[in-house]
């Protein structure tokens, strides 16, 4: 096997409460996730030695070093399989940097996947859970690659029904945010556990509907830091067709929920045209 090529789709949360906190310090959380057709692309070579390289409007934004979640989940691979194998790892940077969308977490299980395929290496879904988690709290998720309800510190996963057809439009005013930052400035009590597991939401009217009753605890203390992600959600507000809108993760990207991604799209070229510094994507859920 010479060269893989993989995707690595956005993630997006479709809402996120924070329903308490463990004694050591992580959050409890209650989440829809979903993925979206936009994303990286990672590609994987055969090589001595592990290397990363990036192309792409953000690739100058992503570490490349020991920090970067991509290395760091390569090592671990090396580790469990007790192999000293290398990759070339290529990785086409769409997804902006600390973005709340999870493109960190979205390419390093994208190069996970690749390297046991390249390296081909046997490896149970036990050690690959086990090793996601030790990682990040999104990477379990990520792995699953589906439509998902969160919990815990997000090692429990829910599948979620099919989610309608829908487009999606994306919207970072260009700025970055820290999760732990977010976090930390965080103020008020704990929503309850209220995901929908057992509930129809097979069109888009309907999963707007639902989502309209929850929120992203998250965004009081991310517009705090960052006020203009107010404007992004007002400007979603006034937008026509847009059935529903939200922050994702810890911000600064925002989501529009439209019917097709006819709809998205026509919003996305008015909304740049207004807002021509903001990053502004339309795609579609998977």
């Amino acid at each position: 096997m010479t060269k893989i090529i993989l995707p690595a789709p956005a993630k997006i949360n479709l809402y996120l409460h924070i329903t308490g906190m463990r004694d050591d310090g992580f959050h409890l959380l209650d989440s829809l996730i979903a993925f979206t057709k936009f994303g990286d692309e990672i590609t994987l070579e055969p090589s001595n030695d592990l290397t990363i390289t990036s192309h792409g409007p953000y690739a100058t934004g992503m570490p490349i070093g020991e920090e970067n979640l991509m290395i760091r989940i390569a090592k671990k691979l090396q580790e469990v399989a007790s192999i000293d194998k290398g990759a070339a790892i290529h990785v086409e940077k769409n997804i902006p940097v600390s973005a709340g969308i999870g493109g960190g977490s979205a390419d390093a299980i994208a190069v996970m996947r690749g390297l046991i395929k390249l390296w081909d290496l046997r490896i149970s879904d036990e050690q690959i859970y086990k090793l996601t988690l030790e990682l990040g709290t999104d990477l379990p998720v990520c792995y699953f690659g589906k439509s998902a309800f969160v919990d815990g510190i997000g090692e429990n996963i829910t599948p979620s029904s099919p989610l309608p057809n829908c487009g999606i439009l994306l919207i970072n005013p260009n700025v970055t945010l820290s999760t732990p930052v977010v976090f930390e400035n965080r103020k008020g009590g704990y929503s309850p556990e209220d995901s929908f597991i057992n509930k129809n939401f097979n069109s888009p009217q309907k999963l707007a509907k639902l989502l309209d009753e929850r929120c992203n605890d998250l965004t009081p203390a991310a517009r705090q830091l960052v006020p203009i992600i107010g404007e992004v959600l007002s400007a979603l507000k006034r937008t026509p067709e847009c059935l529903a809108y939200k922050m994702s993760g810890s911000g600064a990207t925002c989501w529009g929920l439209f019917e097709t991604f006819i709809d998205a799209e026509r919003a996305a070229l008015a909304l740049n045209q207004q807002n021509p510094n903001w990053w502004i994507m339309p795609t579609t859920l998977l």
